[in-house]
């Protein structure tokens, strides 16, 4: 169960990451165009749910084998 919530936290702060790097970009350079990325994030995060399928915790289900898997599209 404690690998579970190191995965859940470690996904938050991946997507969390993600978020600030786009914002940081657009205000750092004033190109609109890295808001693109934190547009991608948030539809993968709306879609996953349906499809459950999540590319951050399919790359962590396969670093971290010994927890249980989550949203592995099953």
């Amino acid at each position: 169960m404690e690998k579970n919530i190191l995965k859940v936290r470690a996904h938050d702060a991946i997507v969390g990451v993600l978020y600030l790097i786009s914002v940081g970009l657009t205000f750092y350079t004033s190109n609109f165009a890295f808001l693109w990325i934190a547009i991608g994030v948030a539809a993968l995060q709306i879609i996953s749910p349906l499809t459950k399928f999540c590319p951050v915790y399919f790359i962590l289900n396969t670093l971290m084998p010994t927890s249980d898997p989550i949203q592995n599209g099953k």
